[in-house]
C-alpha cells in the first residue's frame, strides 16, 4: 500500500513495516485455489466473493473514495480485510490486470487466532492501515474538520502522554524508545511497534501513567472512536489485545511491587 499526493516522511516507514505483514500472516496456510488473473477492473469489490482474502501477487489496485484515487494497493498487500470495519467507503480499481491468491476468510482468520505472534501482528496491520487511511482521508479535508490522526515525532525527553489527562488517542511507537512511570518512578518501557494507551480508552479513566520518549520518538496517532470501532469489529482482536495488556499490567505491577519494598528497605 502507498499514498497518493502529499504524506508525512514517517509514513513510508509505516508502509513499508506493513507490507511484509501479510506473508508472516499467512505462512504455513494454502490458499483455498490456483492464482486468478482479473484484467481491468472498475469495481473489484463486485467481482470478487466476500467468504474470501487475497493476496496480491501482481499488479496494482487503486483504492478510490467519493470516486477519487486516494491510495494504491500492491504486490503482498491483502485484499478484503475492511469488511466489518467502520471506515469510508472504499471501491476498488485496476486499470491493468491484476493477479490474486485466494484464501478462505474463516481459514485465515483461524490461522491467525492459532498463534499470539500472528494475533500481534494482524492488531498492528489493522492499526497502522486505519491510521494511513485517515491521514489520507485528513488531506481531502478543509484543515479546520481534520482529524486527529498521524504521525508525531517526540525528542527525547518529551512526554508523549501526561498521567491524569484525559484518553482521547491510542498510540503505536514507530521508531524509537519510551519509559512509562507512575508518580515520577519509572514502571516499565515502551518498546517499538508497542500500541499504549489503549487500557485508558477501553476503561474511560484518566491516563494512569505518564510516558517519555528515552530517544527520539515516531509515533502513530489513531483516535480513540476509530480503535474502538476496530475492536468492535472483531472481538477475537480485541480479546487478544486485551490479554497482551493484562500481561503488560500483570509485570508492571509487580516492578511497583519491587520498587515499594525497595523504597521500604532503605
Amino acid at each position: 500500500m502507498y499514498l497518493l499526493g502529499e504524506q508525512p516522511a514517517d509514513a513510508d516507514q509505516l508502509i513499508s513495516r506493513l507490507q511484509a505483514i501479510p506473508a508472516q500472516l499467512l505462512a504455513g496456510l494454502d490458499p483455498s485455489g490456483e492464482p486468478i488473473t482479473i484484467e481491468e477492473n472498475q469495481d473489484l469489490g463486485a467481482s470478487l466473493p466476500g467468504n474470501q482474502l487475497f493476496l496480491i501477487e501482481q499488479g496494482l489496485v487503486n483504492a478510490l473514495i467519493d470516486g477519487r484515487p486516494l491510495f494504491y494497493m500492491q504486490e503482498g498487500d491483502l485484499l478484503g480485510l475492511r469488511q466489518g470495519v467502520e471506515l469510508p467507503g472504499c471501491r476498488y480499481a485496476s486499470d491493468e490486470a491484476v493477479t490474486l491468491i485466494p484464501y478462505s476468510r474463516s481459514e485465515v482468520f483461524k490461522h491467525i487466532y492459532a498463534n499470539e505472534e500472528r494475533q500481534e501482528l494482524f492488531v498492528q496491520y489493522l492499526a497502522g492501515q486505519t491510521a494511513l487511511l485517515s491521514n489520507a482521508l485528513a488531506l481531502l479535508k478543509h484543515s479546520e474538520v481534520r482529524p486527529a490522526t498521524g504521525f508525531q515525532s517526540f525528542a527525547a525527553g518529551e512526554e508523549l502522554i501526561l498521567q491524569g489527562d484525559n484518553a482521547e488517542h491510542v498510540f503505536i511507537i514507530i521508531e524509537g524508545h519510551a519509559e512509562a512511570y507512575v508518580d515520577g518512578h519509572k514502571v516499565g518501557d515502551v518498546e517499538k511497534d508497542e500500541i499504549f494507551g489503549a487500557m485508558a480508552v477501553f476503561t474511560r479513566e484518566k491516563r494512569s501513567a505518564t510516558v517519555i520518549a528515552s530517544e527520539p520518538c515516531t509515533v502513530m496517532v489513531i483516535p480513540k472512536e476509530q480503535f474502538l470501532s476496530l475492536m468492535q469489529s472483531n472481538t477475537r482482536i480485541a480479546h487478544s489485545l486485551i490479554e497482551s495488556m493484562a500481561k503488560r499490567i500483570n509485570l508492571l505491577n509487580k516492578e511497583v511491587t519491587q520498587l515499594r519494598q525497595k523504597v521500604l528497605d532503605n
